[in-house]
């Protein structure tokens, strides 16, 4: 274990609360005040540690991630344009699962529990079963509830909500918020994925500073920071030319004002600057002050990592494509389905965007066979021709041009009859590891 390692190891053992200084670091640990700061450092970008004004540096909790598929109480109120009329002092805690009143008070005792919502009309018993059992009411369709059960509410700290919608309704746009949020859930970001203690240098380092932690870490390329801690650039081996000396400042020979991505950017927002740049490493930043980094394997196992992840909400696209099919050929991919009424406009015909979003997905499977990551250059429709209701469609993919970094693919669309209804041509960037 290097001397970073065991400061950082030293520093997550330490309780919630408890100062941190370099000179307390390097004396208890035996190493150098300039390892320990670099490890405070560190220590910082991975949250383990807060710099307080007038206090000093202290160990603190990491934030984990919020469950982003759970609602709290007071999101439901927004949701269903509700009224709180009780236990608003409950609003704030988060619930667990929904049940809908819709049985007898003795058959709705075994599925009420502590944490739920018992969303339900104008009826005063089921009200108090609920929230004596530590369950919140949401009343439909206007209703109020009695004083008493207000009175059980605010004891209890369980909201009791109350909506002009019907059940149904109530129940379908609460299903819709949870859709939704699932659907963002499963947007990697580039937070879920980066190095947060990444290895950094200064602008006053020198060259053979940035060889020797190459040869420590087996790492090519570092951020640069200057003496207030902001990056201001970045150091790879293409900025190492044969005239530069081990005794050249680093801050001679980096790039500066690097491109830069932040925790909450898509991790596909990363992988397009990287292809289309070229780059191979990203900072992370927030104010210019560094909080981890991202690299292109990073980016590339990730990627393949979600698309092999089973969905657990729909997409539009899911939508469109869960009843097609598909075989490969010799030179691409067969893509066969039937265009569903969602993808209709306002004459009665497939929208030419839904169309064009099959086509696309054809050529990238068709690329993927090829074991390519790519990303669109370019995507020519030539024609679209109107689509029928409840029309077969048959897509081919060719690929017919693969290269190092570019690959083509020919797309065709034909009617059940055999009849052709478009053509179009996409051309990708192909993304690899470096």
């Amino acid at each position: 274990m290097t001397k970073h390692e065991t400061i950082m190891e030293f520093i997550r053992e330490l309780q919630v609360g408890t100062k941190v200084s370099v000179r307390s670091l390097a004396d208890k640990l035996n190493v150098s005040e300039g390892t320990a700061y670099r490890a405070i450092k560190s220590a910082e970008l991975a949250g383990l540690v807060s710099t307080v004004p007038r206090v000093g540096t202290i160990r603190i909790e990491k934030v984990h991630k919020k469950n982003i598929e759970k609602l709290t109480y007071a999101e439901v109120v927004n949701i269903v344009d509700g009224q709180v009329l009780g236990g608003r002092d409950g609003l704030k805690n988060t619930l667990n699962r929904f049940v809908i009143g819709a049985m007898t008070i003795d058959a709705m005792k075994k599925y009420i529990s502590p944490g739920n919502l018992l969303i339900v009309g104008n009826r005063e018993e089921a009200h108090r079963l609920a929230l004596e059992n530590g369950s919140a009411v949401l009343i439909t369709g206007g209703f109020g509830c009695s004083d008493e059960v207000k009175d059980i509410a605010d004891k209890q700290k369980l909201p009791v909500i109350t909506s002009s919608y019907d059940t149904f309704t109530i129940a379908t746009m609460i299903n819709k918020a949870i859709s939704e949020r699932l659907v963002k859930k499963e947007i990697i970001l580039v937070e879920d994925v980066m190095n947060t203690n990444p290895v950094f240098l200064h602008t006053y380092d020198t060259v053979k500073q940035w060889k020797t932690a190459m040869e420590t870490t087996g790492h090519t390329k570092f951020p640069i920071l200057n003496d207030k801690e902001r990056l201001v650039g970045i150091v790879t081996a293409k900025d190492l030319e044969s005239h530069i000396k081990d005794n050249d400042a680093l801050s001679k020979v980096m790039t500066k004002d690097p491109i830069t991505v932040t925790e909450k950017t898509s991790v596909a927002y990363a992988a397009h600057l990287m292809v289309w740049d070229s780059l191979e490493l990203i900072p992370v930043v927030e104010n210019k002050n560094l909080k981890g980094i991202i690299s292109r394997s990073d980016v590339i196992k990730t990627l393949q990592s979600a698309s092999r992840q089973p969905h657990v909400s729909e997409t539009f696209e899911d939508m469109m494509v869960k009843d097609f099919s598909f075989e490969y050929t010799s030179e691409g991919v067969k893509f066969e389905g039937k265009v569903i009424p969602e993808m209709y406009s306002s004459v009665g015909a497939a929208n030419a965007s839904s169309l064009t979003m099959l086509m696309s997905i054809a050529c990238t499977i068709a690329l993927k066979q090829k074991n390519h990551n790519i990303y669109v250059d370019s995507f020519t429709i030539h024609f679209i021709k109107p689509i029928p209701v409840d029309t077969n469609i048959t897509i081919l993919a060719t690929v017919i041009g693969s290269g190092r970094n570019y690959a083509k693919v020919d797309i065709s669309m034909f009617d059940g009859s055999g009849g052709l209804c478009s053509k179009g041509m996409m051309s990708a960037k192909i993304m690899k590891k470096k």
